[in-house]
């Protein structure tokens, strides 16, 4: 299994996923236009894509959606509720849409595909677990808590995609209204840098490979205090990266494409 996020943030979010030759991306919130070059600079074509699997309805996630399902006839995989709530900008996929549901597994093309709750203030967000012959991805943004369903799900990932939005102190000295500091607070909100720290330490297990720290705030956060925070953490907790805890540790940056990662026995 391979994986790499095109881009995370607040102007847009796509990761891009293969396994057993079946590519796809989670989310496409980039242009058309913007996701074929950022899939150029992998070497890889839209047209080596087979669907597209949606979060939920903000633009940052589904803003290329449409015109690329409509292009490549790609299939859209997505709830009823978050089509319903996206409106316009996934109207016209009716030939492409492919419905899918928390809690339930999804069988695409040999992917196994588990959709799972998170908290965000849309109509039905979901974070995800793809496996394929063994080897295990998840990936969870977009949340203003962590929960024990989360937690269920995410265990026994062997790469891990997970928000580290906001530094609680840049958010609170910042430029942002207090009405839009308490939206991302909130439990429908984003992950603070410690929040995603305590909930990687969590989910730490022997067979953990890769985690992404993605969708961090280019306003209320910078990736170095992230990227230190989560391993001030992990140092508390007795563990350091590489040794004894065996996993590399990466960023997704929202202006460029990140590492392609290959999980061991991929």
């Amino acid at each position: 299994m391979k994986f790499c996020v095109l881009g995370s943030g607040s102007k847009g979010n796509a990761t891009y996923v293969e396994a057993g030759g079946v590519a796809i991306l989670i989310d496409a919130g980039f242009s058309g236009v913007e996701i074929e070059r950022r899939l150029a600079a992998l070497g890889l074509a839209v047209e080596s894509l087979a669907a597209i699997l949606v979060t939920h309805e903000h633009g940052d996630h589904i803003r290329g959606v449409q015109a690329l399902a409509r292009r490549y006839k790609l299939p859209v995989l997505v709830s009823r509720a978050t089509r319903a709530a996206a409106g316009a900008v996934l109207a016209k996929i009716d030939e492409y849409w492919q419905e899918i549901s928390a809690g339930q597994d999804y069988e695409f093309r040999g992917l196994h595909i588990h959709p799972f709750s998170v908290s965000h203030d849309v109509a039905d967000p979901l974070g995800f677990v793809i496996t394929h012959a063994g080897r295990t991805l998840g990936y969870c943004t977009d949340t203003g808590i962590t929960s024990r369903l989360m937690h269920h799900r995410l265990s026994g990932c062997h790469g891990l995609i997970l928000e580290c939005n906001h530094d609680l102190e840049m958010l609170k000295n910042g430029g942002y209204p207090p009405q839009l500091q308490q939206r991302i607070r909130s439990k429908e909100g984003h992950l603070t840098n410690s929040d995603a720290a305590r909930f990687l330490i969590e989910l730490i297990h022997d067979g953990l490979e890769h985690v992404v720290l993605a969708h961090i705030s280019e306003t209320n956060n910078t990736h170095e205090l992230a990227l230190a925070t989560v391993q001030e953490h992990l140092r508390q907790h007795a563990c350091t990266v590489g040794e004894p805890c065996r996993f590399a540790l990466s960023l997704a940056h929202q202006e460029r494409v990140g590492e392609l990662v290959v999980l061991a026995g991929s």
